[in-house]
């Protein structure tokens, strides 16, 4: 299931690089692992979410694409059958090209 970067920092969809930053921040004190009760678990993916909004490009392309979009964490993830599906994203536009017989 897909990550919504938004609800792990408690933001709304249109709120400022200083509340993420204020979210994010709040958050990873509040699950750091070195801290009393910290969940490294929910460091991770607190950190994982900060990463993605409060980068301009791949917030956008988060917004667009969800979490599969090129800098997203399953971008590392190899794919399935016998098709790799390359995305580039450019401001314009999506190339996707399909190249059979990979896998």
């Amino acid at each position: 299931m897909a990550k919504d970067y938004y609800q792990i920092l408690g933001i709304p969809k249109g709120a400022s690089k200083d509340e993420i930053k204020k979210a994010f921040r709040k958050l990873a004190h509040k699950y750091h692992p070195d801290k009393g009760g910290g969940d490294d678990s929910k460091f991770k993916e607190v950190n994982e979410a900060y990463q993605i909004l409060s980068d301009d490009r791949k917030r956008a392309e988060y917004d667009s694409y969800g979490e599969t979009f090129a800098g997203g964490p399953e971008a590392d993830q190899p794919m399935a059958g016998k098709a790799l599906i390359s995305m580039k994203f450019s401001a314009n536009f999506l190339v996707v090209q399909k190249e059979e017989g990979v896998g």
